[in-house]
This record gives C-alpha cells, sequence and structure tokens, in this order.
C-alpha cells in the first residue's frame, strides 16, 4: 500500500442503495472525520481491492483498512462494520456489544444481507458521485510517486 494513504479507509459499493447509506451513515456521525471513504469502482478502490488479491467487479462486503504499526490491515464484513462503530461517538460505539456474538453467526446475518442488498434495497446504473462538499471525505485517486 502507498504510505500516503489516509489511516482509515472504508471501501464500499456506491452502486448498492444499502452501502451508500451506511456511506452516508459515516459522513454524517462521523464528527472528527477519520474516515476516508473509497468507491470500490473508483480508480483508488480498484487499486486496493488488486492489492488485497480481491475481486475488481464483484463486492459482498464492506472493508475497512487501518494503519497500524506494522502496515495496512484489513477487515472484512461484521468485523469492519463494529470496528467501524467502535471510533463513532455514543450511542453507535455501543452496538460494539454485538462482538459478544459468535464471528460465525454475525457474518452469517451480514452474507444473508449482502447477498440480498440489491433486492432489498436497490441498485443505481450510476455511481453516485461525492459533492463538491464531500470531497476530502473521499478517496478517489491514488498517487504512486
Amino acid at each position: 500500500m502507498p504510505e500516503k494513504l489516509p489511516d482509515r479507509i472504508i471501501l464500499f459499493d456506491s452502486l448498492c442503495n444499502l452501502c451508500n447509506g451506511w456511506s452516508r451513515f459515516i459522513l454524517t456521525h462521523d464528527k472528527r472525520g477519520i474516515f476516508i471513504l473509497c468507491r470500490v469502482q473508483s480508480p483508488a478502490g480498484q487499486q486496493l481491492l488488486a492489492q488485497l488479491g480481491l475481486p475488481l467487479d464483484t463486492y459482498e462486503t464492506v472493508i475497512l483498512l487501518e494503519r497500524g504499526t506494522d502496515g495496512y490491515r484489513d477487515y472484512h464484513k461484521s468485523e469492519a462494520v463494529l470496528r467501524i462503530f467502535a471510533q463513532l461517538p455514543v450511542p453507535w460505539r455501543h452496538l460494539t456489544l454485538l462482538r459478544r456474538l459468535p464471528v460465525r453467526l454475525r457474518n452469517f446475518v451480514y452474507d444473508a444481507v449482502a447477498r440480498n442488498r440489491y433486492r432489498l434495497f436497490g441498485k443505481r446504473n450510476e455511481c453516485q458521485l461525492p459533492s463538491p462538499g464531500e470531497l476530502a471525505r473521499f478517496l478517489e485517486e491514488i498517487d504512486v510517486d
């Protein structure tokens, strides 16, 4: 991963209405601006997916990339969501109590929603682009130099 990247990046499917709702939720509740959003369909998203060895055309999970002392660590599915909630203010932080549930159960529910998200919440024909006021909160391109 290039070193100039933000410390916390959330990769999401911008064609999915549920995922777009999730990104709007982050923009609203992340008052400190610690999370940077990245559409998987953007050049930056495609580059990050490739570096993670993930498919470039099938998106069934939100991914949280967090910089640690030894580089970036990637979190998927329910663990990504709960790590994000843990860094948001109360009352959202309290949702981390769901970590007490077994990971297999959490991810079973996550996968069921992910598999049916387009049917349940709809799908856009085009990616929703950030508004001019939101551009600083989105990673669209990655400089490689």
